[in-house]
């Protein structure tokens, strides 16, 4: 059962009565003199057909003055029609039991619905209260008996929240202990993480995407669990933060690493924070990898250092190239690479295949022998040019890997090109030649 149906069931409930001794109320008085649940009423209105609300007249949204409530209820009053086996419900925002009974000092304007608390029946606690919202959730009689801070703070919350609180299923709500950050966080819609991330790629724009019940709710919820304002301290301070990764925003930049293609003006933000100073025991991966323009940094040392191999020899390059793998080989874990942003750290991956495969060549025994290992190791070095190849799409990159791959790969080449030559030099390639075929 959701919270609205536990509510529109408590509101009918008031209307039981014995048929033996009485007669059925004419009406349901529900009084509420802080309009608390005024917000709220339209939304009621929906699942009670019954419900009918004093104030201008404006009878499609069956809202309108005293007398002409008294007419509803009374049949009298054509524009409105009420379902036949259901006691009308009448919400008097601003109006208290206590001004109803105080006949003599009542309002004009309340002095027609004065009568109707003896014909009908007054929706309130056993201790004969108006239903306020803090004791409709706590209240174990009548209410629904649920754990509710009662700070100002989780009062004002609950307020803001209580449209969203009343799709919520009570079940799920027992045993749950419902504070201001409950509350903010049902306002949010439930998943602050996504929001705030949101709120970094999108800027001004998501707070006017928002009313102001929910930016206040993101607010109080990123203060809370955070320790962040986001109205105060603004967009790159939390860009700062998310990059930082500190705290509890590890598990802001754990959501964010699951999908980064989905802000992607994120790492804009992040390039416009100055990235910290590394200590003496930090490590760069792990104090900076959050940040885009080191790996952009990254990116540029690995090019110049791919460029540097066309003036080693074969083997030296090979191990370079080895030794550098190691270094780029944790960036490829990181988001930049999903984004697009590390190519020569993923193409760096292949080169070192390549500098693996390529440490002997092809140069020993027969046809056959070459044959035989070109199929079991010869083709990766091949392979692993084409991808390391397909890697990079800038002018700049497909240098830098033209240039590792022409040091580590070409001399492998070469010498076993030349080893085969020598072979059919000395007698055919493999199958013979034309003029020993037979017709």
């Amino acid at each position: 059962m959701r919270v609205i149906e536990h509510l529109v069931f408590n509101l009918r409930d008031s209307a039981i009565f014995n048929p033996e001794v009485q007669v059925t109320p004419s009406c349901i008085l529900w009084s509420d003199k802080d309009r608390q649940w005024e917000a709220v009423i339209s939304r009621l209105q929906s699942e009670l057909g019954e419900l009918l609300v004093l104030g201008d007249y404006v009878p499609e949204k069956r809202v309108g003055p005293a007398i002409w409530l008294r007419c509803v209820i009374a049949g009298k009053a054509p524009d409105v029609s009420l379902p036949a086996e259901r006691v009308p419900v009448l919400y008097l925002p601003g109006v208290s039991r206590q001004d109803l009974r105080a006949i003599e000092d009542c309002p004009d304007l309340l002095k027609p619905l004065a009568e109707l608390q003896y014909r009908g029946v007054i929706w309130s606690q056993a201790n004969a209260k108006d239903w306020t919202i803090m004791a409709f959730l706590k209240s174990d009689q009548g209410g629904m008996g649920l754990d509710v801070a009662q700070d100002n703070e989780a009062k004002n919350a609950m307020q803001l929240a209580l449209y969203r609180l009343l799709d919520e299923e009570l079940e799920l709500l027992k045993g749950k202990r419902l504070n201001k950050d409950y509350f903010n966080t049902l306002l949010t819609g439930g998943d602050p993480v996504r929001d705030l991330l949101q709120w970094l790629d999108l800027g001004d724009a998501f707070q006017t995407t928002r009313g102001a019940n929910e930016w206040k709710a993101f607010v109080e919820v990123c203060k809370s669990q955070l320790a962040f304002n986001p109205q105060r301290d603004g967009i790159l301070a939390g860009a700062s933060k998310l990059a930082m990764r500190e705290g509890p925003w590890h598990s802001v930049w754990e959501r964010y690493s699951e999908a980064p293609k989905r802000y992607p003006n994120i790492p804009s933000r992040i390039r416009q924070c100055k990235p910290p100073d590394l200590g003496i025991f930090d490590t760069p991966v792990e104090k900076l990898s959050g940040w885009p323009q080191w790996n952009e940094e990254q990116e540029k040392l690995l090019q110049h250092d791919l460029l540097a191999l066309n003036h080693l020899p074969a083997h030296k390059a090979r191990k370079r190239v080895l030794e550098i793998e190691k270094i780029h080989a944790p960036r490829r874990d990181l988001i930049w690479a999903e984004l697009g942003e590390s190519p020569l750290a993923l193409a760096t991956k292949y080169l070192a295949v390549v500098a693996e495969m390529t440490k002997t060549a092809l140069a020993a025994g027969s046809v056959s022998d070459l044959q035989a290992g070109y199929a079991t190791h010869g083709w990766r070095a091949d392979d692993a040019v084409l991808s390391a190849l397909a890697c990079a799409d800038k002018a700049a990159d497909i240098e830098a890997v033209t240039a590792a791959t022409r040091a580590i790969y070409l001399p492998w080449l070469e010498e076993s090109a030349r080893y085969l030559q020598m072979l059919v030099a000395g007698s055919s390639y493999p199958g013979g030649t034309i003029a020993d075929a037979k017709c």
